[in-house]
């Protein structure tokens, strides 16, 4: 019974593990392409909230999944365009403009909550998993593997479409020269600019997509912090992962796994660990992974340096 007990524990996380690791992995890997071009946006945290509040909106308003979806994506393209004005083209300090940013949407989504939903019924119908036909009902890995939505799923797709862009195109080798070399990059014809711009946007726009499978397809509901400090663990996953979209997918199944993990901890009553101590326990390891990287970490060389022409 006892082995029984804990296999169904086991099951339990890791079915879990991939689902919750999903916004991490959009956000990571969009953060790679950013700092890839040379651009460091820490503001992952805010474009993910208002990524989570745009698709909610979109949804309720519209009763339409995908205007949800649009509506996010549209979300993280402004937030990229404004976050490109001001660090590639004006050149402000980088770290100050992404901590704005995750200021402005802490304060503007918790605003604009109150300001629309108040009183109202705030539930949206998510999406639903998609169970693939005869694989989910293979005992324990159909549950773990073959039982999650689009959005999950689409994870595959994304990693395995960035991975070939940033290793196989002329576009990745360019985006990788400039956060290398921008110099040079310059010399022969590339306009750093542009790929910068380009690198942030990717970034902010699929960190949007993060924040709204949250709400459209992990919850159905918007409430003010959903994230939860995800937008600075996909910060260290992009560190973790060496700035490859491969490793930042493995590195955020891993911090997935220990999100599932508390959480199935937090559902043991004899357990006499205080919740507080568990709910930590993905931030922990974002600090002892950082401070195991500390000096062996393969940064773009230009990483948070405004280019002058």
């Amino acid at each position: 019974m006892d082995i029984l007990f804990l296999v169904a524990i086991i099951q339990t996380v890791l079915a879990s593990t991939w689902r919750l690791a999903t916004p991490l992995i959009y956000a990571s890997i969009g953060e790679v392409f950013t700092e890839r071009s040379g651009v460091l946006n820490i503001g992952l945290e805010g474009i993910m909230l208002m990524g989570a509040f745009a698709g909610f909106a979109g949804t309720f308003y519209t009763g339409s999944l995908m205007m949800g979806l649009l509506v996010a994506l549209a979300s993280g393209l402004l937030s990229g365009l404004l976050f490109a004005i001001f660090t590639v083209t004006i050149k402000a300090n980088q770290i100050v403009v992404g901590a704005a940013l995750n200021l402005i949407g802490l304060g503007l989504t918790g605003f604009l909550y109150r300001a629309l939903f108040a009183g109202k019924s705030q539930g949206i119908e998510a999406f639903p998993p998609l169970e693939i036909p005869i694989l989910s009902d293979i005992p324990l890995v159909g549950e773990i593997l073959f039982r999650h939505n689009i959005l999950v799923y689409g994870t595959i797709v994304l990693v395995l479409v960035a991975s070939f862009v940033l290793y196989r195109t002329a576009f990745g080798l360019s985006t990788r020269s400039v956060g290398e070399h921008p110099r040079a990059a310059d010399t022969v014809g590339i306009n750093v600019t542009r790929m910068r711009y380009v690198g942030v946007l990717i970034g902010t726009t699929l960190t949007a997509l993060g924040g709204a499978y949250l709400t459209v397809a992990h919850t159905n509901q918007f409430v003010e912090g959903l994230t939860t400090g995800r937008g600075f663990i996909a910060l260290a996953v992009v560190v973790f992962g060496r700035w490859s979209p491969k490793g930042a997918f493995w590195a955020s199944l891993l911090f997935g796994f220990f999100f599932a993990l508390q959480l199935r901890l937090q559902a043991m009553s004899d357990l006499a660990i205080p919740y507080q101590f568990l709910q930590a326990l993905p931030y922990v390891m974002t600090l002892l992974v950082l401070i195991s990287l500390r000096g062996r970490a393969a940064v773009p060389k230009a990483l948070g340096v405004p280019y002058q022409n």
